[in-house]
C-alpha cells in the first residue's frame, strides 16, 4: 500500500492531503487572505499524521506542489516537504501547480479546451492551456481583450483559478467561459503524485527547487 503525503502552498490555499493507492483518506485545507502556510502547514501535516497513527518514516512518499504561485508559498511548502523527507528517509516527489488543476477538471469538462489561471499581480496571470491535442508551456501572460483569440475562435475555453477571477469581465468573447472562485488543492495532485510514484519519478531533494517562473519581487511596506 502506497502512502503519500501531499503538499499544496502556492496561493492562498494551504491544502495537505493523505492518501493511499491514489485515493484520498483524509484532507485539511484553509482559504486565507493573509496566507496561513507558515503557521497552519505543519499543523495541519501532524494532525492527518495523528489521525492516521503514523510517523513521518512510515509515509512512502510526500508530494509538493512546485508551482507556479507564490514565491513565499512555494517556498514554505518546497522546504517542509524537503525536510520531512530529510528527516524519514522517504522520496520527494514534485506535481506541477498547474497540471493538478487541469487534472481535477478534465473528467468534467472532458470536450473543452482547459485554462487553469494563477494571479500573478495586476492583469497578470500564471497560465497553460490543455486541449486533447496539445498542452501549451507554462507562461506569465498579461490579460487584455485579445488574449487566447486564436484559441477561443477554435472552441471553447474554460478558464479557472484566482488568476480567472479578474479576466472575466475582459476576456468576453462568446467561448470563453469561467469557473471562478477555485484554487489549488492538494486533493487534486493525488492522481498526478500516485503516478509518479509508481515510475519511481522521484526528485533530488537536495537540489530541488520550485519552479517560480518569475524572479521574486519585493513590494515596500505600506
Amino acid at each position: 500500500m502506497a502512502c503519500i503525503l501531499c503538499i499544496e502552498t502556492s496561493t492562498k490555499s494551504c491544502s495537505v492531503a493523505f492518501t493511499t493507492d491514489g485515493h484520498l483518506v483524509a484532507v485539511k485545507e484553509e482559504i486565507s487572505e493573509h496566507y496561513s502556510h507558515s503557521e497552519q502547514l505543519t499543523v495541519f501535516i501532524g494532525q492527518l499524521l495523528q489521525q492516521e497513527e503514523l510517523k513521518v518514516s512510515d509515509l512512502d512518499a510526500i508530494a509538493v506542489s512546485s508551482g507556479p504561485g507564490s514565491y513565499t508559498g512555494l517556498r514554505i511548502g518546497v522546504s517542509t516537504a524537503k525536510g520531512l523527507c530529510y528527516a524519514g528517509d522517504v522520496p520527494l516527489i514534485s506535481v506541477s501547480t498547474l497540471d493538478a488543476m487541469a487534472q481535477a477538471m478534465k473528467d468534467k469538462f472532458p470536450e473543452t479546451q482547459l485554462c487553469p489561471m494563477l494571479d500573478a499581480r495586476r492583469m497578470e496571470v500564471y497560465c497553460k492551456l490543455y486541449s486533447k491535442s496539445q498542452v501549451s508551456p507554462v507562461v506569465a501572460k498579461i490579460i487584455n481583450q485579445d488574449s487566447f483569440k486564436l484559441e477561443l475562435e477554435k472552441g471553447p475555453v474554460l478558464f479557472f483559478g484566482n488568476g480567472a477571477d479578474k479576466c472575466q469581465g475582459v476576456l468576453t468573447h462568446t467561448n470563453a467561459y469561467f469557473e471562478l472562485g477555485v484554487f489549488p488543492s492538494a486533493t487534486n495532485m493525488i492522481p498526478l503524485a500516485y503516478k509518479k510514484f509508481q515510475n519511481q519519478d522521484f526528485e533530488d531533494v537536495a537540489y530541488f527547487e520550485p519552479f517560480y517562473l518569475k524572479d521574486f519581487v519585493s513590494g515596500s511596506k505600506k
